[in-house]
């Protein structure tokens, strides 16, 4: 069975070729955002709780004000980018929500996409409006109700190969997006009226963008994905006011470029290299870096046209916001053959005074590296991991995690309160994997008409998989607790003020936790279909109620 990576449309083939259980993977027949809402009377406040599910699906040793004020910096809730903040913490100042009243809740409202596509998008929120994405549609609800604000489709005007979208971004009055035919969108937040478009990638090279984008003051910075359609990656600066490109930085050297030379000496083996981007960017605002999780390499299991280290894949990669120059790199996974993609590089939060950024991937660990000396403070696994770092031969190797494991497009929490990390992952999804006599062809994977693995791939049954969420100490990574689920754990993790975790599972449950012990408090089936979890829970208050928006999917 040959299956392309969980970041896009391979979770549904995946499952499909599998005999799988879930029904959201094979036929996306609904797309309900579940706002479930928490009932609890507490004085005279109305806590509520809305839910939304999810698709194919973070101790210093001190507390320190900087923590605190950056990511509290909202104070009334608020959750603006996909990771809450541009440091990526997941982070949530509320406090109306306890460890001794969640138990209350209650199934609140609910919304249905008009289209029948995979849900990976996380909301955002702003002043009582929640704006919702998928692959065509992008939605504003009323955060109270559910009630529809305003929708805007999408009509696409270039080839489609896949169907995900991760989220957007709002700012200077705009929601911002992607969608899968390349294009860079502008909305009006109060209209959804369309206010520009720009193509910025080309289908027909196999680019699609899945990813969210990052807006910090008037630069919007995205890229396209497509790593296993044959694309070589990289990143961009547009302008917010018209969408016009200002800098690019090459994932993948360019010739002449620092970092060609890690391909070897044949410039062919760079243009369908890989490394292309799915996941969220972090932003380090005092230092004025945009951190980069570089992809995997490509092809992923056939390396021989690729030797070397081939940067800048599996790489945390810090480029100035401004200009898109290089201002550092460490690669943790030098010549990747197993889709061990960097997937986060965020939280970005404080060890005593010193400056750490957790980055995460497919690969099962979880590594704090130094802002300053750009080396890791430490390196813990949060995944089962069988021959991870064995190489890949014509002899089919059972790996853990496999191309479907490890921490996927939702990354770790960071509590400045509890000094913690926590981070979810798909758990014991293992693979055979192997590489064939000769390469792929790269003109098949642009078309969709195969993938640019350079071999086969088997997964187990999608009822063999699980879920670990594991609590680290922030400064040390010790582990702290954890909980293993009985299903995948895709979903986003959400840290409060008032020592609660919130995640979601593919089994259907919507989950809150106790964040210093790991106890489980609340395990809520939301009840769509079989197979349906909560996703990117994401509290905000609101009038006299407080809110929390998993996203659901089918």
């Amino acid at each position: 069975m040959k299956v392309a990576k969980l970041e896009d449309s391979v979770l549904e083939e995946a499952v499909m070729r599998n005999d799988a259980v879930c029904n959201r993977f094979v036929k996306w027949r609904l797309l309900p955002i579940l706002l479930a809402a928490i009932a609890a009377l507490l004085s005279s406040t109305v806590e509520r709780f809305l839910s939304d599910q999810f698709h194919s699906f973070r101790s210093v040793h001190s507390v320190n004000s900087f923590n605190l004020a950056t990511v509290a910096a909202a104070e009334d809730g608020d959750w603006t980018y996909v990771e809450h903040d541009l440091r990526g913490t997941r982070y949530s100042p509320l406090t109306q929500i306890t460890p001794e009243n969640v138990s209350g809740i209650a199934k609140a409202c609910a919304y249905t996409f008009p289209e029948a596509v995979p849900s990976e998008s996380a909301p955002i929120v702003s002043g009582g409006v929640m704006y919702l994405t998928s692959q065509h549609y992008t939605v504003a609800l009323d955060a109270s109700n559910c009630r529809v604000l305003w929708s805007n489709r999408w009509v696409p005007r270039d080839r489609e190969t896949v169907r995900a979208n991760r989220g957007a971004a709002i700012a200077s009055g705009k929601i911002i997006r992607g969608t899968t035919d390349d294009y860079l969108l502008a909305l009006d937040v109060e209209t959804g009226k369309l206010l520009w478009s720009k193509q910025i990638a080309k289908p027909q090279d196999g680019f699609f963008i899945s990813m969210p984008p990052l807006v910090h003051g008037d630069l919007i910075y995205v890229g396209p994905g497509g790593s296993e359609l044959a694309v070589s990656g990289w990143v961009g600066a547009f302008r917010l006011s018209d969408g016009e490109r200002v800098w690019k930085f090459n994932i993948i050297p360019a010739d002449g470029e620092p970092g060609a030379e890690t391909w070897g000496s044949n410039p062919e083996a760079r243009k369908h290299a890989g490394g292309a981007l799915w996941t969220p960017l972090s932003y380090d605002e005092e230092k004025d870096l945009l951190f980069v999780a570089g992809g995997n390499p490509a092809p992923d299991f056939y390396d021989d046209a690729r030797p070397g280290v081939n940067l800048y894949t599996n790489s945390i990669i810090a480029l100035d916001g401004k200009t898109g120059r290089l201002a550092w790199y460490n690669q943790f996974i030098p010549h990747d053959v197993h889709d061990y993609d960097l997937t986060h590089v965020n939280p970005i939060f404080k060890i005593g005074t010193r400056t750490a950024i957790a980055t995460s991937g497919k690969d099962g660990m979880l590594r704090v590296v130094d802002a300053n000396t750009h080396q890791v403070i430490y390196s813990v696994p949060f995944t089962t991991r069988v021959n991870a770092e064995a190489p890949v031969t014509r002899t089919p190797i059972y790996v853990c995690p496999g191309t479907l494991g490890g921490d996927e497009w939702n990354g770790a929490a960071f509590s400045p309160a509890l000094n913690e990390l926590v981070v979810p992952s798909d758990d014991n999804w293992c693979a055979n994997i192997q590489k064939d006599a000769g390469p792929p062809d790269a003109e098949k994977a642009h078309y969709g008409k195969e993938l640019y693995l350079g071999g086969p791939l088997e997964h187990p049954s999608f009822s063999k998989a699980q879920g670990r969420m594991t609590a680290f100490d922030a400064a040390t990574g010790k582990e702290l607790w954890r909980y293993q689920s009985p299903t995948p754990l895709v979903a986003g993790v959400v840290l409060t003020a008032s020592g609660l975790v919130f995640t979601g599972e593919t089994g259907g449950y919507f989950d809150a936790l106790d964040a210093k012990s790991g106890k489980m408090l609340v395990h809520f089936l939301l009840g769509a279909t079989r197979c349906k979890g909560a996703r990117s829970p994401i509290p905000r208050t609101m009038r006299n109620m407080w809110q929390s928006f998993p996203e659901t999917g089918r």
